[in-house]
């Protein structure tokens, strides 16, 4: 099993959002980041757990716990010249971007802050706190995904 940080602006696509769709679940869209597309294509897998980060807002933080349920595909925004996310150099014979599938499977009841997490020893090598690491879709280690587990109980 692989653990990994999925970061949406909340005004763009928010946790509530997830929890609105039907059968709370949706595609992982408009990722056009080549590191952030190999790590969804070649490692992420089905069963896989992930936190939904909420960044770029008033207070960004881990605000909950999704699965994968499908695996990656193309992503079809690419191909939608109407789309946000149209990229006219993606071809359908031969995708450039790729999403997956994910379902909420909890919200927190508090967020736990990009500033707590700083202060947090044992999280001192996560990639997000990183300096200059801006990806959307970042992989947790085992321990790292432990820990922010028990501040969120």
């Amino acid at each position: 099993m692989n653990y990994w940080l999925f970061k949406s602006e909340p005004d763009a696509f928010s946790i509530d959002d997830l929890a609105s769709m039907s059968g709370k679940k949706d595609h992982w869209d408009g990722i056009r980041n080549y590191q952030a597309r190999n790590l969804m294509r070649d490692e992420m897998k089905k069963g896989d757990l992930g936190f939904f980060y909420h960044s770029s807002c008033a207070v960004p933080g881990i605000v909950g716990v999704v699965t994968v349920v499908r695996e990656s595909y193309p992503d079809h925004t690419a191909f939608e010249k109407k789309a946000k996310y149209y990229d006219p150099k993606s071809d359908p014979d031969d995708p450039r971007w790729m999403m997956v599938d994910v379902k909420l499977k909890k919200k927190f009841k508090n967020i736990i802050s990009l500033e707590d997490l700083k202060t947090r020893k044992p999280l001192e090598g996560m990639q997000l706190l990183k300096r200059g690491n801006r990806l959307s879709i970042q992989p947790i280690t085992k321990k790292e995904w432990d820990y922010i587990n028990k501040l969120a109980s």
